[in-house]
């Protein structure tokens, strides 16, 4: 498993359209990816489970990555990350 701890910094947070670019870009993935928020754990797969958590700007998450090719969707993760998730 494979861990990398980001700040949203996307001014209304992780709302419907930077989270359709995380779940949309996941699903190509065969690992299992996690978004770690507090106390809960998000499928990052999911569009629906990943707008009911709420991510607000400046919250501090962490994306899991779990399985064969956990290190490529990490790295998607980071770049995702700096193109501010699409927005």
């Amino acid at each position: 498993m494979v861990s990398k701890t980001l700040t949203i910094s996307n001014a209304e947070g992780l709302h419907m359209r930077p989270a359709g670019v995380v779940a949309k870009e996941m699903g190509k993935f065969a690992c299992n990816v996690t978004i770690v928020f507090g106390e809960k754990r998000i499928n990052a797969k999911s569009l629906i489970n990943i707008i009911s958590a709420c991510i607000k700007n400046g919250a501090e998450i962490t994306f899991e990555c779990d399985g064969e090719d956990e290190e490529a969707a990490l790295a998607k993760i980071e770049e995702l990350a700096s193109q501010n998730f699409g927005e």
